[in-house]
Formats: C-alpha cells, sequence, structure tokens
C-alpha cells in the first residue's frame, strides 16, 4: 500500500497539480480521494467488520508520512483519522453500515466539530448545548475552525447534555447533516492551503438515532480518537521536514558562489547535519507516539504524544528557519514550494497545542487529557 501510495503522489501530486487542486471547488481533489479509496487508504484504520484492513496506528504514521511529503489538501486526516477515530470507537452496527461503508469507499467526507473558541488547552470545555425532548435533541451552540466543514456530508458534533461547561463527564456526540436548516457554515482557507469552517448551530433537531456512543460519555471516544490525531500529526510533520530537508541539501549542491556548489562551505554543512539530527529525533518520537497509541494505559499514551510534539515542535522550528535561511528569499516566494512546506510545519507544530503547551502538559500532570 505504501509503494502504491508514493506512485500515486509521485505521478499526480506535482508542486503545480497541487495549485490547480487548491484552487478548485472544494480546494482539494475527489479524484485524488477516489483514487486513496481504490487502493485501500481510506480502508486501512478501519476493523473488518465495517469493511476495513484492521490497520494499527503504526499504519496511520506510514500513510501520514507521505502525505506530508507531498503536502496534501485531502480531507485524511479529518475524515479517516479524526471522525473516523469516533466511528471504529462508538458507531453502531447500524452507522457503520450507514457511514463507515461510504467513508471507505470514498462517497462520504465526514468532519468533527469539536473545537470552540476561548477553549485552547481545555478540550472538555463544550459550550455547545443538547437538550432532548421526546426523540429528539435540540442542538445550539458554535464550532470552530472544523478541518474541511464546507464539504463534509455529515458533521460529528460534540454537545454537552449534562454537568458543567469544563466537566469531562456530560459530553455527547451527533451525527448532523451540515444541509440542515438553521446551521450556517463559513469556510476559509488556512495558511497551508487546507480549508476550515466555522459553523453555527441554531436550535437544530436530530433524532436519538443520530447519538453516536452514549449519552455523556463521549468525552472518553474524543480522548482516545484525539491521542490517534496527535501521532498522526507528528508522522505528517516528519514527512514535511524530511522532504523540506531533502530540498534544502540539493539546493545546497547545485547553488554555486564563488564558482563552487555552496554545500562545499563547512559552515552550511553543519547546519544541514543538524537539520538531519532534528529529523531523525522527531523520527524517533513520532514512531514511539504511534507505538504507544496502541496501548490502553491511557497516562502513558498522552505522555507519548505530548513528549512527541514538544519534540516535533523543536524540530519543524529549526529545520524550518534553517531551510529559509539557506535557501534565501526565494524560499518565502508563493512561486517556490519550500515556503509552502514551511507554511505547513508553522500550522502542524500549533495543531492541537503547540510545543510549549504540551511540555507544561509533561510537567504539570500526568498527561493531556484527565478524566474525573
Amino acid at each position: 500500500m505504501q509503494d502504491s501510495l508514493v506512485r500515486l503522489l509521485q505521478r499526480s501530486y506535482a508542486f503545480d497539480h497541487r495549485w490547480k487542486y487548491e484552487a478548485a471547488t472544494p480546494g482539494w481533489s475527489r479524484e485524488i480521494w477516489a483514487q486513496f479509496a481504490e487502493i485501500g487508504l481510506l480502508a486501512l484504520p478501519f476493523t473488518s467488520e465495517s469493511g476495513g484492513l484492521d490497520g494499527t496506528p503504526v499504519d496511520t504514521m506510514i500513510v501520514m508520512e507521505q502525505l506530508g511529503r507531498h503536502i496534501t489538501l485531502e480531507p485524511y486526516l479529518s475524515t479517516i483519522v479524526m471522525a473516523g477515530g469516533i466511528l471504529r470507537r462508538a458507531a453502531s452496527t447500524e452507522q457503520h453500515e450507514s457511514i463507515s461503508t461510504k467513508v471507505i469507499d470514498g462517497s462520504l467526507i465526514v468532519s468533527l466539530a469539536h473545537t470552540e473558541r476561548g477553549t485552547f488547552g481545555s478540550p472538555s470545555r463544550v459550550g455547545t448545548q443538547a437538550v432532548r425532548s421526546g426523540d429528539l435533541w435540540q442542538i445550539s451552540g458554535h464550532k470552530s475552525c472544523v478541518l474541511h466543514g464546507d464539504s463534509a456530508d455529515l458533521l460529528i458534533i460534540s454537545a454537552r447534555t449534562s454537568g458543567a461547561p469544563s466537566d469531562a463527564k456530560g459530553i455527547t456526540l451527533f451525527a448532523v447533516d451540515p444541509r440542515a436548516t438553521n446551521i450556517n457554515i463559513q469556510s476559509y482557507a488556512l495558511h497551508d492551503g487546507q480549508r476550515a469552517s466555522d459553523i453555527q448551530i441554531n436550535s437544530v433537531l436530530v433524532p436519538h438515532s443520530a447519538l453516536i456512543g452514549c449519552v455523556d460519555d463521549g468525552f472518553r471516544i474524543l480522548q482516545s480518537a484525539e491521542y490517534e490525531t496527535l501521532a498522526a500529526v507528528c508522522a505528517e510533520a516528519v514527512g514535511v521536514m524530511s522532504e523540506l530537508h531533502q530540498m534544502t541539501v540539493d539546493y545546497l549542491k547545485q547553488r554555486k558562489q564563488f564558482g563552487v556548489p555552496i554545500g562545499n562551505f563547512q559552515a552550511l554543512q553543519h547546519r544541514a547535519a543538524d537539520m538531519y539530527i532534528a529529523l531523525e529525533q522527531a523520527r524517533s518520537m513520532a514512531m514511539y507516539a504511534a507505538m504507544m497509541s496502541q496501548t490502553d494505559d491511557k497516562t502513558a499514551i498522552a505522555q507519548a504524544v505530548s513528549s512527541a510534539k514538544v519534540q516535533i515542535g523543536r524540530s519543524a522550528k529549526l529545520i524550518g528557519e534553517e531551510a529559509v535561511q539557506m535557501f534565501g528569499g526565494i524560499g518565502v516566494t508563493m512561486e517556490f514550494k519550500a515556503g509552502h512546506y514551511f507554511k505547513k510545519l508553522t500550522l502542524l507544530e500549533q495543531f492541537l497545542g503547540h510545543a510549549d503547551h504540551h511540555l507544561e502538559l509533561l510537567t504539570s500532570g500526568p498527561g493531556l487529557f484527565e478524566l474525573e
């Protein structure tokens, strides 16, 4: 599968192709997405009972690294890793038949709508409310920065059904049609080219069958899914850094100054070596996070993914800054791909908490999430 993915991306995801995909609607290629489905990429992490391939977080790591090498725009992280992680853990048999199978064949895009304004560092703080009335639930609230929310065919929305605003208990997950009345979606491009949305939910009614998992038990599901997502993000960042390092080394061999390649200068050789060391440190920690994501010890997983995120942040900063410095002015132009890799790294470093945030978690508590 890795070989098939590498061949596909080399053939169809050159930098000029990426420009076209970003400029088109919906900001990524549905043709590429269909090819992902053909080679089994979308089925990889799902269980065989729902038509998947029983893949592990290590398998996802291998895929995400390759997607990072080409800074792909398709909603693999949002649909397969984030939303897919919730479906794998909590969807009913009927939901697997109606949702998971369509995700696997590429005909359904699902996005997780969980983040809200002012909730950085507090993943259990959910202000969106869901109130039950007979066989219906009425949902109201606002979600921010929903990845690929504008092209989603289905939203998984977290809402508070009991407890205080920051309680871990009392969060419930619902599958909601984004085309429903009283849902307003405002879309925008992130600085790495991907699409995101702010979603206003005004008294939207959904049936009880839309509930994913059990009432008040959504945070436990979110917790496990976000651990896997963090591990996947670390792997994607390794792919981005690996390609950026290779581009920089190639440039040092080609660019001439004083009649010789600038790669002959010892100072630049040392800086390229520092980039490589930072890359390998990040790769090792990404592997560690992926392997630990398969354990049942939530504290150990939290410590592993936070540790990986800290190293990813540090390595991304060094590699990105050194690459731009050695490329010179061309390194930050829109026409040259190095600057786009640098922007992708800055986004991944901030996604689900930057390095300083995760370092604070490691030094102040048992992990990223903690249930009361």
